[in-house]
């Protein structure tokens, strides 16, 4: 510590003014994780199935965790197995989108298992440019090269005479 300690005199509400900007700043680079659930029976049928596994892949491709909740009612808890096969083709299902980031627990009378996206960015957010224009810019780029190496050429040859 110094001796004499060091006192600083400032605007004490350009201080909590400044504070609470970099905590805002701060609070909007953050990233919120949105955890979505689905809840399934054991003996569910396929076409309804087929429903609540796009749902789960709309949520993936948007960027949203997966909860994924089987509910096991009466003689269907003494066959925990079924929920566990349940979960296993789900998983194979969006595999291509998703990834299992919780493996299936058992929790009482639910199964649980979290799906995780494989990409972080959500669609709307990505922007890729399109092919044609990608395409152009090459082109472009090859003129503006080619242009480019014919005025060097023509300053050699003008250097050398």
């Amino acid at each position: 510590m110094s001796k004499p300690p060091v006192c600083k005199l400032m605007d004490f509400g350009k201080f909590k003014y400044e504070a609470a900007m970099k905590e805002r700043e701060s609070r909007r680079n953050q990233i919120h994780t949105v955890i979505k659930e689905m809840k399934l029976r054991p003996k569910i049928d396929p076409h309804d199935y087929e429903t609540k596994k796009g749902h789960i892949e709309r949520f993936l491709k948007a960027g949203d965790k997966v909860k994924i909740t089987i509910m096991f009612r009466g003689r269907e808890q003494s066959r925990p197995e079924l929920g566990l096969r349940l979960l296993a083709k789900l998983a194979d299902d969006v595999g291509e989108i998703g990834f299992v980031e919780a493996t299936p627990k058992q929790d009482g009378r639910n199964m649980i298992m979290v799906l995780a996206p494989l990409r972080r960015k959500p669609d709307s957010v990505r922007r890729e440019p399109r092919a044609e224009f990608a395409l152009e810019g090459v082109a472009e780029a090859e003129a503006v090269t080619e242009a480019v190496t014919e005025m060097a050429e023509e300053l050699d040859v003008a250097a050398v005479k």
